[in-house]
C-alpha cells in the first residue's frame, strides 16, 4: 500500500462504485472507499446480527478487556490516527491528537463503568404483592447503527460506538463521506487489538446519503446520529417508518453570557478558543456572546486581541485549518453579509477574511437578534457579540432560540445561579466546552438540537433496554389477587388496610 494513502483506503478510484477522500487543505488524495449499496449494508447488518449473540453473551469483564485492548491499540497508533484526522479534516496535527486523546478517555470510561451500570437492580414490589421479588435488568438492544459527522470523525462517533459495544451491542458505523478513512482505521484497530473476536462486532459501511438511508432502513435496533438538524430530521423520518428508535445530536448556536463580575481576560480567551477552534466547525462551539454593558468595551477589546493573534492556514502549526466542507464557506459568507447589511459591524475580519478554503476570525457586533447570523447555525470561525443591560436580558436572549445544545457563563460570584436559568443540554461556568472531555458527563440537546444523550450513565443507557423480572416467592394462603375467584373477605380487608394507607 502506498505510504501516502490512509490504511484501509485504495490508491485509485477504479470504479463508479467508489469515491475519493481528499484533504481540504490542499486537495491531495487521501484514499478511496467503496460506496456501500443497500445490499451491502443489509449484508453487514446481518453479519453484525450473527455476531451479537456471541458478543452479548460474553461476561462484562471480557467485553471491557476487549475495549481496553482496543484503547491500547489506538494509543500505540496515535500518531497514525492524528495524521489521518489532520489530512481528512484539515485541522492542525496538535488538535487531531487531542481528538484521539479525548476518544481514549471516553472508551476508558465505558470500559470501566459497564459492569456497574449493567448490574441487576432490586426494587420494592409494594404492599399488594409483598410476596414477590422484583428486579430490573439492563440488557443490550442488538445491532446499533451509528451515523457520524465529519468535524470530529473519531471523537464524536466513538461516544455512541464505545458505549454501545460496552453494553453488549454490535455496531455498524457509517462515517461522513468527507472523512471515511478515520472510521476505517478505527474499526481496523479494534480488529487488530482483538484478533480472535468474531467478525461483525464493529463494522463500517461507507458512502453518501443513500448509504445512511439504507442503514436506517436495515432493521438495526437503534440509530445514533450526529449532524445537522435538517439531516437529523430526515434520519428520524426514515426510522419512524419501522419504529426504529433514534438518538439525535444536531445543530447548535451556543451562547455565552459574560456578567459584570466576570474575569474578562479569562472569558475573552475562552470565547476566542470556543469560537475559532476547528475553524468554528464545532456543534458546541461558541457562536454568540451576550456581555454586560459595564464590561463590554473591555471584553470586546480583549476578544479582538485574541482574534488578531490567531493564525489560520494550511500548515500543521496553524491555529486552525481550512473549512472541511466547501459548501460551509457559502453559509459563513451569507451570514456575515446579512449581519453587515442589517447594521452590524465587524470588529475584526469581515467579508475579506473569507477565502476559498481558509476563513480568518470574524467578530461581529450590533447584529439584530432576528438576523440569520444569530438565528442560524454558522459553523465557521465567526462570533457575534451583543451588549446587554443586565444578566436577565442576557438569559432571555440566550434562551430565545430554536437551538439548545450547550451554553457557558462567566461570573465570579453568580455563575451557578445564572447557569441554572439556561435552557440547554449542558452548561459550563467560567469555561467553554469542558464537558466534552468528561466521560461521566452526558451530552445532548433539546428542541432543534435533538434529543437523547451520549456519554456518561445517561448515554450508556441509550444503548440498553429495560427488562423487568418479577418472581412470586411464596403463596399467601387464601389471599391471591391474581385469580378469577377471590375469597369474599379479601375486598373488605383490602378496603380497611388501604384506607389506613391512602386516606388523608
Amino acid at each position: 500500500m502506498n505510504a501516502d494513502v490512509a490504511p484501509g483506503l485504495r490508491t485509485k478510484n477504479t470504479s463508479p462504485t467508489t469515491f475519493e477522500s481528499r484533504s481540504p487543505a490542499d486537495g491531495t488524495l487521501v484514499g478511496c472507499c467503496t460506496v456501500s449499496t443497500e445490499q451491502d449494508v443489509g449484508s453487514v447488518v446481518d453479519t453484525a446480527r450473527r455476531a451479537f449473540e456471541a458478543w452479548s453473551s460474553l461476561p462484562v469483564a471480557s467485553r471491557s478487556r476487549h475495549l481496553r485492548q482496543w484503547r491500547a491499540e489506538i494509543w500505540s497508533r496515535r500518531a497514525e490516527f492524528a495524521e489521518l484526522i489532520h489530512r481528512e479534516t484539515g485541522k492542525p496535527l496538535e488538535d487531531a491528537l487531542l481528538e484521539v486523546v479525548l476518544t481514549l478517555e471516553h472508551i476508558a470510561w465505558n470500559e470501566k463503568n459497564a459492569a456497574r451500570l449493567l448490574q441487576t437492580r432490586r426494587v420494592r414490589p409494594g404492599l399488594l404483592l409483598a410476596n414477590s421479588r422484583a428486579r430490573i435488568d439492563r440488557v443490550p438492544l442488538g445491532v446499533v447503527g451509528v451515523i457520524g459527522p465529519w468535524n470530529y470523525p473519531l471523537y464524536t462517533a466513538n461516544g455512541a460506538v464505545s458505549a454501545a459495544l460496552a453494553a453488549g451491542n454490535t455496531v455498524v458505523l457509517k462515517p461522513s463521506e468527507h472523512t471515511p478513512g478515520v472510521a476505517v482505521l478505527y474499526a481496523q484497530a479494534f480488529a487488530a487489538a482483538n484478533p480472535g473476536i468474531q467478525v461483525g462486532v464493529l463494522s463500517v459501511v461507507t458512502g453518501f446519503g443513500d448509504t445512511g438511508v439504507a442503514l436506517c432502513e436495515s432493521g438495526v435496533d437503534k440509530i445514533a446520529f450526529t449532524g445537522s438538524t435538517a439531516t437529523g430530521t430526515a434520519v428520524m423520518e426514515r426510522c419512524a417508518r419501522t419504529l426504529t428508535p433514534v438518538v439525535l445530536e444536531c445543530g447548535g448556536k451556543d451562547p455565552v453570557i459574560v456578567a459584570a463580575d466576570a474575569d474578562i481576560a479569562a472569558a475573552a480567551r475562552a470565547v476566542a478558543w470556543g469560537a475559532f477552534t476547528n475553524a468554528g466547525q464545532t456543534c458546541v462551539g461558541v457562536e454568540r456572546v451576550y456581555v454586560d454593558e459595564a464590561v463590554a468595551p473591555a471584553f470586546t477589546a480583549e476578544l479582538v486581541r485574541h482574534a488578531r493573534r490567531a493564525e489560520p492556514g494550511m500548515g500543521r502549526k496553524a491555529t486552525y485549518g481550512p473549512m472541511t466542507m466547501p459548501a460551509q464557506i457559502d453559509v459563513v459568507r451569507r451570514h456575515v453579509d446579512a449581519a453587515l447589511a442589517a447594521g452590524g459591524r465587524a470588529l475584526f475580519g469581515g467579508p475579506s477574511s473569507i477565502g476559498s478554503a481558509v476563513i480568518g476570525p470574524i467578530v461581529l457586533t450590533d447584529v439584530p437578534e432576528n438576523n440569520d447570523a444569530i438565528r442560524e447555525e454558522t459553523f465557521g470561525p465567526t462570533v457575534t457579540v451583543t451588549t446587554v443591560s443586565n444578566v436577565d436580558d442576557a438569559v432571555r436572549r440566550a434562551n430565545d432560540h430554536q437551538y439548545a445544545l450547550g451554553a457557558s457563563v462567566f461570573s465570579r460570584r453568580h455563575g451557578d445561579a445564572i447557569a441554572r436559568q439556561l435552557s440547554c443540554g449542558q452548561v459550563t461556568v467560567n469555561s467553554v466546552i469542558a464537558f466534552a472531555g468528561m466521560g461521566s458527563v452526558p451530552m445532548g440537546g433539546l428542541r432543534a438540537s435533538g434529543f437523547g444523550r451520549v456519554h456518561g450513565e445517561e448515554g450508556f443507557y441509550e444503548f440498553c433496554r429495560t427488562r423487568s423480572r418479577v418472581e412470586k416467592r411464596w403463596l399467601l394462603p387464601g389471599f391471591d389477587l391474581t385469580t378469577l375467584k377471590r375469597r369474599p373477605w379479601i375486598s373488605p380487608v383490602l378496603d380497611r388496610v388501604l384506607g389506613l394507607r391512602h386516606r388523608s
